[in-house]
């Protein structure tokens, strides 16, 4: 261990120290803060009492209701309020998911503020933030895999709420990736019984049933439990093909004590997909804007996947106003596909090359989390600390075989359609000609230790530090010529942040965090290269408005990162050389006008420049960030008269000009959606979603001359009805 390692070591040893006799001291300190007589204080302080942190037990959307909530988890281990977290967090709510009918996390980010989602078929695409993929899905703060191409994507069937950070999360997910981190908050079973069924058709092949029941299955209330059973078919925006999604979630929490739940949960999901890879270009390079339903690849394409998610967490309550928590979830995932699609542009005459790939694709992840929260007294007023450890380890294996010469002629589309089936795997497996084979095992591992303290040394000011130690070990395992490359370290990774609040609606703020990414690539010695390293500085006034009930985020930021692997021109190595600067600014609203009028809005701005280029392949996706993104999604639900139950809603979704690394333009566009509901009782509801009302033809995504070039959806609707009880 280097000094420099050592030091910071030593660091957050001191700063563990000082937080753990706070904690040992809280006893003494303990009292409620003094009343100001001012009412702007005193409902600020609210949020936080030496007795305890009322956020640790805050509602679900779901019972709140509305287009905001008072707190989010996400990047923060214990429930903030929005304003005291000082980066950018967007909460998607349950109605906000049910209203725009979102059922996977993609559909969710296409219209989320400061998300691109470089689409495929629902639940395989890939989500971005800031110019980085999100690479990572918590569910209640626990980490798995989140990859595009194995469907891990996850669906929404499950959850009441979606937080979403923004930028570096390194304090609590060291080893993510730099847009930042999304978190999953299950619903939980219910004190009262409450249950739902619904229904819904669409004119582009959708499907969705679903059903949700909750409640006590005991007489005193102290064991719940809560079953959603969901199907899903997607749009088939393309000819012949498919997207079926099934969901089961199995939920039971436990008062084992009045101040301890032991809560457990379970998630299976299934997707079968015939899958659909994109439109090719014409041969001098340009879209060609042709029928949006023509299917570039083979009827017998398939994707298949399952995925189990198992969950436990134990929670506690202490007297002195301290919550512990500790949290585990255990995910296994597979994944196999065979799909040919177009291999190169089209020619002059309509055909084109045909290319294939097929892979069989496993997965285990298993994370654990355990940590304490205290509030206490100090400068007369209320601050809080956490501290914690958790240890995450993701084992992949990928078995996989590709071909650029599917077909020994071009073809047409037709004849693509019509291809005789080929096992591409069982092809490379084989060592046939013009198939490249690889078989990969790897295993990510890491166990850190946490703490942030966020201290108030005046009422108005909220000053937050945090620190943490993490060690990890990566290794890749090539099966096919039995060579294993390892590497490990230990990193420190600080967090600063500070919250000003500049008057009872509005809130200064400022911060500063990192992260880094531990990467297979390998040097000319054959050793992998160092962990990228990321960091951010971000700055933004938060407002809220109405108690609570609208939120608002004006912010800017900027980030660096280093060490981005870059292949070495003509030889078989890399090296670490590859250093980008993303900044932008951001604006987001997002709540309730009146108790019956809701918005979600948002306008994202983000400038790219390459200071070192890494490999044109992976630099080149940030020219598909385009420069400005704007969502905005508004309804009225109105009470009373001859409208009364009547609901309308309306948004627009438009981002300007973006195009590819091999040089396939795609100019911006604007979607209008729209949404029509209505109560027929208490319990029985009706909703039409119109989707592209406009029919507005469209790309929103481009790729290569032969592949990866997505339509928008075409104008459709979906209907759909519900009944509570």
């Amino acid at each position: 261990m280097g000094m420099q390692r050592i030091g910071a070591y030593r660091a957050f040893v001191t700063f563990s120290s000082v937080v753990a006799l706070l904690g040992a001291s809280q006893s003494v300190l303990a009292q409620s803060a003094p009343d100001s007589g001012n009412e702007a204080e005193a409902s600020r302080l609210d949020t936080v009492t030496v007795e305890g942190n009322r956020l640790y037990h805050m509602l679900p959307s779901e019972v709140t209701g509305g287009y905001t909530v008072d707190a989010a988890t996400v990047g923060t281990k214990t429930p903030a309020a929005l304003r005291d977290i000082p980066q950018s967090i967007s909460v998607v709510t349950r109605d906000a998911i049910d209203d725009q009918n979102f059922t996977t996390l993609d559909e969710l980010g296409r219209r989320t503020t400061g998300m691109r989602v470089l689409s495929n078929d629902n639940g395989r695409s890939s989500i971005y933030a800031r110019g980085y993929e999100y690479d990572e899905a918590n569910i209640d703060g626990l980490p798995a895999p989140m990859t595009s191409i194995n469907g891990s994507v996850p669906s929404l069937a499950a959850f009441d709420r979606v937080e979403i950070m923004r930028g570096p999360s390194g304090l609590f997910n060291s080893t993510s990736e730099m847009g930042g981190i999304v978190n999953l908050v299950r619903k939980r079973p219910t004190d009262e019984f409450q249950g739902s069924l619904g229904a819904g058709a669409g004119t582009q092949g959708q499907r969705n049933v679903q059903t949700d029941l909750s409640g006590p299955l005991d007489e005193a209330g102290r064991v719940r439990g809560r079953l959603v059973l969901d199907r899903t078919d997607h749009p088939e925006i393309a000819d012949h093909t498919e997207n079926e999604q099934y969901d089961i979630y199995a939920a039971l929490d436990v008062d084992v004590t009045d101040d301890t739940t032991l809560g457990l949960a379970f998630i299976r999901n299934k997707k079968d997909i015939v899958v659909n890879n994109g439109q090719p270009v014409d041969a001098n390079g340009n879209l060609t804007y042709g029928r949006r339903s023509a299917f570039y690849g083979a009827d017998w394409n398939d994707f298949s996947s399952q995925s189990n998610d198992v969950l436990v967490d134990l929670t506690h309550s202490f007297d002195n106003g301290g919550y512990g928590r500790i949290g585990m979830r255990y995910s296994d995932r597979n994944a196999d596909y065979n799909y040919a699609f177009g291999g190169s542009a089209l020619n002059d005459d309509g055909t084109l090359g045909v290319a294939g790939v097929g892979a069989d694709a496993s997965q285990e992840a298993f994370s654990l989390d355990a940590s304490y929260s205290q509030p206490f007294s100090a400068f007369g007023n209320v601050s809080e600390f956490v501290v914690g450890t958790d240890y995450k380890r993701y084992d992949t294996d990928v078995e996989s075989s590709r071909t650029k010469s599917l077909a020994a002629n071009p073809v047409t589309r037709q004849e693509l359609n019509d291809l005789a089936y080929t096992d591409i795997l069982a092809q490379g497996r084989q060592g046939a000609k013009g198939f490249r084979y690889g078989h990969d095992d790897t295993r990510q591992e890491e166990t850190g230790v946490y703490s942030k303290l966020t201290l108030r040394p005046i009422q108005s000011l909220a000053l937050i530090a945090g620190g943490r130690i993490s060690h990890y070990e990566t290794r890749i395992n090539d099966k096919i010529s039995d060579r294993t490359e390892r590497r490990s370290g230990t990193e420190f990774t600080p967090y600063a942040g500070a919250v000003y609040d500049l008057d009872f609606n509005h809130s200064l703020y400022a911060s500063y965090s990192q992260v880094f990414k531990p990467q297979v690539e390998t040097d000319a010695s054959g050793d992998m290269l160092k962990p990228r390293e990321g960091e951010q500085y971000e700055v933004g006034v938060k407002g809220s408005y109405f108690g609570g009930d609208l939120n608002t985020r004006v912010s800017a930021f900027r980030l660096y990162d280093e060490n981005r692997a870059a292949s070495v021109l003509d030889e078989n190595y890399s090296a670490a050389v590859g250093k980008m600067r993303i900044q932008g600014a951001e604006v987001e609203v997002a709540g309730d006008l009146t108790p019956q009028w809701g918005v979600s809005a948002g306008y994202t701005y983000m400038d790219t420049e390459v200071k070192q280029a890494s490999t044109s392949r992976d630099d080149g996706i940030f020219m598909l960030m385009p420069n400005n993104m704007v969502n905005l999604w508004t309804q009225y639900d109105f009470e009373g008269g001859s409208l009364d139950g009547l609901t309308l809603g309306g948004g627009v979704t438009a981002i300007s000009g973006f195009e590819s690394s091999q040089g396939v333009e795609a100019p911006g566009y604007a979607v209008v959606d729209a949404m029509l509901g209505y109560d027929f009782s208490p319990q029985f509801s009706g909703q039409l979603n119109f989707n592209n009302i406009l029919d507005r033809h469209y790309y929103n995504r481009v790729g290569g001359t032969n592949t990866f070039n997505m339509v928008g959806a075409p104008s459709n609707v979906m209907a759909s009805v519900r009944y509570e009880f």
